[in-house]
């Protein structure tokens, strides 16, 4: 497991800390037993950070510049009042 991008069960076991300096260093390390590759170990990919909706954008196109004049928490606040 040295120098190769393959490790055993044992070096899983035993020294994951090498086996994890190479997922580290981004690169796929296939797993042996018996001299057979039965996984493949990869280092995730990196995170994708989703694209966040423009609200405002998304308010001025259905209200254009309307100015209100009262606010949502008043308008809550004299409903409640109502009931």
């Amino acid at each position: 497991m040295y120098h190769m991008r393959t490790a055993t069960l044992r070096d899983l076991r035993y020294h994951f800390g090498r086996v994890e300096d190479i997922l580290q260093q981004e690169r796929e390390i296939q797993i042996t037993r018996r001299k057979r590759v039965i996984a493949r170990l990869l280092p995730p990919q990196p995170a994708i950070e989703a694209a966040r909706p423009d609200f405002l954008s998304r308010l001025r196109r259905i209200y254009g510049e309307k100015v209100l004049t009262t606010t949502g928490g008043r308008l809550l606040a004299e409903e409640r009042d109502r009931s």
